[in-house]
């Protein structure tokens, strides 16, 4: 027999000899502990994959195992342990009882954080008071190895994203006092150089000028960098109908930090683009709607822009021409719109020729407009009039709830004022203003409380000749639910006529289960009337679900109208293709 065979079987039948022995673990010790050594031990995870383990092996993953617990115990804080542990053998199997006594736990006695580079030269304590505020471990709290590193984490924040993107921590020490039971802790961060906008630098960019990308940028050269701005920057792109996708990002080169380079990547859409959608909503009923849109006429990224929407209510054709936003950061654009209506028997017709100018600065939306409106009214019997008016109107909007489809705290308010002149193509002078508050609150770890109110005025002598989009109605989804769709005016025979004032109010309260549905109870109260003594304000009660899906909100309530003294079922779903 060859000596390398024989050798082998040698072997082989001495490991047959060595027994192998099933384990079970436990561990002893406070609750918050024993799940992490319970976790982690070695000797306790070869007991959950039920490995038979010779006396050798044992012995090597028991004292394994007890230098882990100690490891363990010091990242939680505690640096003088007592671990006792017993094995015991019932027939073939071997039981390893630990018992852990973690001893004073290290609370942390000192901090001193001292800055090196362009901060600690600059005239800039208030952000340095702000990272050392954002230094989570302070004095007397327990020493966790956890908690360390988050702090430090959370300690460089503040410089990252604002001037200092280079930042880095230098040094860092946790020295410990075994005896007093106390952690002394000293950092050192190196804020490298202030860091200021340079150029963009643009890759992507082949179908739509250039131009478009460097005039929605908020980042002016030289300014200081803001990490925020390059998020606003992205999402100016994102939003600006050019872009699949953006990317806005600097490299925190300190070589480069006086004019660092703006890197801009984006994906462009197809110039030309054809949509379709249908949807439904209790207030306008069925919905189909379908546009075509190019997006660079005359190689200009000028968006010229079809659109037809028919609803069981109302049925609106337009056309609208928009430039791209100019070095200013103006958007205008031109516009007409055919419009027919039939809500609560006001019939209306109209022809809408608008131009626009916009702009966007942050969470702030402006609009000035001047726009040209016909139409022809009719309500049963009762009224027949053909209004038109010339008028200059300007729009106020701030939003400070991000993109969320749901947001849960911030608010959206928007103001409103405009008129015409009866010598200016108008039949009725007119000045009108309204104002609309939606305040979002965070209630509890899955809840919201929403408040929102809206006041409308037209000051004129009478409201004859006015168009009625320039006048109120109230009731419906988004206004007093439990009613109908503009059904709260002045009430004719055939019909509800549009008014002079209008006030509604709400107070909603939204819970949000696992996973993407919700619910909701609300009270909204609200009225429009030809004078402000004569609001009268109708109550609306109810319960809803909501769903958050991924194309948008879809909100279900069922509402009681107490001036009608009935239920009424609002809800609302578009889907577009």
């Amino acid at each position: 027999m060859p000596v390398r065979l024989f050798k082998a079987l040698l072997l082989l039948a001495a490991l047959c000899a060595t027994p192998a022995h099933a384990l079970t673990v436990e561990v002893e010790a406070p609750d918050e502990l024993k799940a992490l050594l319970t976790q982690h031990l070695e000797t306790a995870r070869a007991a959950r994959q039920g490995e038979a383990l010779d006396e050798a092996e044992l012995a090597r993953l028991r004292s394994l195992s007890e230098e882990t617990a100690r490891e363990l115990l010091a990242t939680e804080g505690y640096f003088s342990p007592q671990i006792d542990s017993t094995l015991t053998r019932s027939g073939d199997d071997w039981a390893l009882r630990y018992a852990v006594t973690p001893g004073p736990r290290t609370r942390v006695r000192k901090v001193k954080i001292d800055f090196t580079g362009a901060l600690a030269d600059a005239d800039e304590s208030r952000l340095r008071t702000r990272a050392e505020n954002s230094f989570t471990l302070q004095p007397e709290m327990p020493f966790r190895q956890a908690d360390w590193n988050a702090a430090k984490v959370a300690l460089l924040r503040p410089l990252l994203t604002a001037r200092y993107p280079a930042a880095r921590l230098a040094a860092s020490e946790a020295r410990i006092d075994p005896v007093t039971q106390s952690a002394d802790l000293t950092l050192t961060v190196d804020s490298g150089p202030a860091f200021f906008y340079g150029a963009p630098v643009i890759s992507g960019s082949q179908r739509y000028p250039e131009s478009i990308i460097r005039n929605l940028s908020p980042l002016k050269p030289g300014r200081p960098y803001r990490q925020q701005d390059l998020l606003d920057y992205q999402a100016a792109l994102d939003m600006s109908g050019y872009y699949a996708q953006a990317t806005v990002r600097i490299d925190p080169d300190p070589a480069l930090a006086a004019a660092v380079p703006i890197r801009v990547d984006v994906v462009e859409r197809p110039e030309k683009l054809f949509s379709v959608g249908v949807g439904i909503s209790t207030d306008t009923g069925a919905r189909v709607q379908t546009s075509w849109m190019h997006r660079d006429i005359l190689n200009r990224g000028v968006r010229l822009k079809f659109d037809a929407r028919l609803e069981t209510a109302r049925q609106t054709g337009a056309a609208e021409l928009a430039w791209p936003r100019n070095a200013n950061g103006y958007e205008n654009s031109l516009g007409l719109q055919l419009k027919q209506e039939d809500i609560e028997g006001q019939e209306t017709t109209a022809t809408v020729l608008a131009a626009k100018r916009s702009r966007t600065r942050g969470q702030i939306e402006t609009t000035l407009s001047l726009q040209y409106q016909t139409e022809q009214q009719e309500i049963g019997d009762v009224v027949s009039a053909r209004n038109r008016a010339l008028s200059a109107n300007y729009a106020w909007t701030q939003r400070t709830v991000g993109r969320a489809f749901y947001p849960r705290r911030g608010y959206v308010l928007t103001l409103q004022g405009g008129g015409a002149a009866e010598a200016l193509l108008s039949d009725t002078s007119f000045i009108r203003l309204y104002g609309r508050h939606t305040q979002y609150f965070r209630a509890g770890d899955n809840g919201r409380l929403i408040l929102r109110g809206e006041l409308g005025s037209v000051l004129a002598n009478t409201r004859d000749g006015i168009p009625t989009d320039f006048l109120f109605r109230a009731g419906g989804d988004a206004s007093v639910r439990g009613y109908a769709y503009q059904s709260l005016g002045r009430t004719l025979e055939g019909g509800v006529a549009s008014v002079r004032y209008l006030a509604t109010g709400s107070v909603e309260y939204n819970h949000f289960f696992e996973g993407n549905w919700g619910m909701a109870v609300f009270v909204d109260a609200g009225d429009a009337a030809d004078s402000p003594g004569a609001l009268s304000p109708a109550f609306g009660y109810g319960v809803g679900a909501r769903y958050r899906s991924p194309v948008g909100p879809i909100n279900l309530d069922l509402a009681y109208g107490e001036a009608t003294d009935e239920f009424r079922l609002h809800f609302s779903l578009g889907v577009s293709f």
